[in-house]
């Protein structure tokens, strides 16, 4: 069941050019997802928050003025119960499992196929009549380099991420005709929980394959960090979650009209090594 919060918090001042509209941010409780909502709202949106972790989702519905829902997006039932009213979707909600394909649990890779790729994919089922109806519609895939590149013992996360993209695109060819725009943000490791873990398993070396620090503490977090999660990254820094969030905001812009079907990479230049 999904359970609604409605809360009220300070207005943010900004150019509200999308005073009027209403947003839909999932995986809002934390990371890339609450850095979205908070900046959308500051564009003026009314904004949905979706989060499966309830405290976290309404802590951050309070911050921005907007509505908490407390859903798992694995449950399509739940997914059914969102609002439909939406003119920006933003589908972020994800996580992370690290195996080698022959250790990867195939329970695990069929659960992040569903929250990554057809929680998406319903979202959008979901909210594309109302966009349709309208003449104008946001959606906004937080995809990864993930989704252009693979990294071993990754397999679910780079399936789902690489499906994402192909759904993006079709979702720019059929919203086309209808003033609906589909686009992906690539970022590379962004300063997120999901990152966080990352790092502590890498540092505890029980990350398998995909490195391991062999230390414990900070200095294995930081060999960790430099030489797994940013060794191919020419800006040696994490990506900050609020710069995933104004690409996102930019996509909803009058001067982003034509830009659809397209990957943006915020990646440190990852891509281009």
């Amino acid at each position: 069941m999904d359970d609604v919060t409605t809360v009220t918090g300070a207005s943010l001042a900004s150019d509200a050019f999308l005073s009027g509209r209403t947003a839909l941010v999932t995986g809002a409780g934390s990371g890339i997802g609450k850095a979205c909502a908070v900046a959308l709202a500051a564009a003026g949106a009314r904004v949905h928050l979706v989060d499966r972790d309830a405290e976290a989702v309404r802590e951050a519905a309070l911050l921005v003025g907007g509505e908490a829902h407390v859903a798992d997006l694995a449950d399509a039932e739940a997914i059914r119960l969102l609002p439909n009213a939406i003119d920006v979707l933003v589908n972020n909600a994800g996580f992370q499992h690290v195996a080698e394909i022959i250790d990867f649990p195939p329970e695990r890779f069929d659960l992040m196929q569903r929250v990554m790729v057809t929680a998406p994919f319903l979202l959008m089922r979901h909210c594309l009549p109302h966009m349709r109806s309208r003449g104008w519609g946001r959606i906004a895939n937080i995809s990864s380099v993930h989704g252009l590149r693979a990294s071993a013992a990754k397999s679910g996360y780079v399936a789902a991420k690489h499906a994402l993209e192909g759904l993006s695109k079709v979702a720019a060819i059929e919203g086309a005709p209808h003033g609906v725009t589909s686009n992906c943000v690539n970022p590379g490791y962004v300063r997120t929980p999901l990152v966080d873990r990352q790092l502590d398993d890498l540092a505890a070396g029980t990350a398998g394959t995909a490195g391991s620090a062999g230390q414990t503490g900070t200095a294995g977090r930081d060999e960790a960090l430099a030489s797994v999660l940013l060794g191919r990254t020419p800006l040696k820094r994490l990506v900050e979650p609020e710069e995933v969030a104004a690409a996102v905001v930019w996509t909803c812009r009058p001067e982003a009209r034509s830009v659809t079907g397209a990957s943006m990479t915020i990646d440190g230049g990852w891509t281009a090594t």
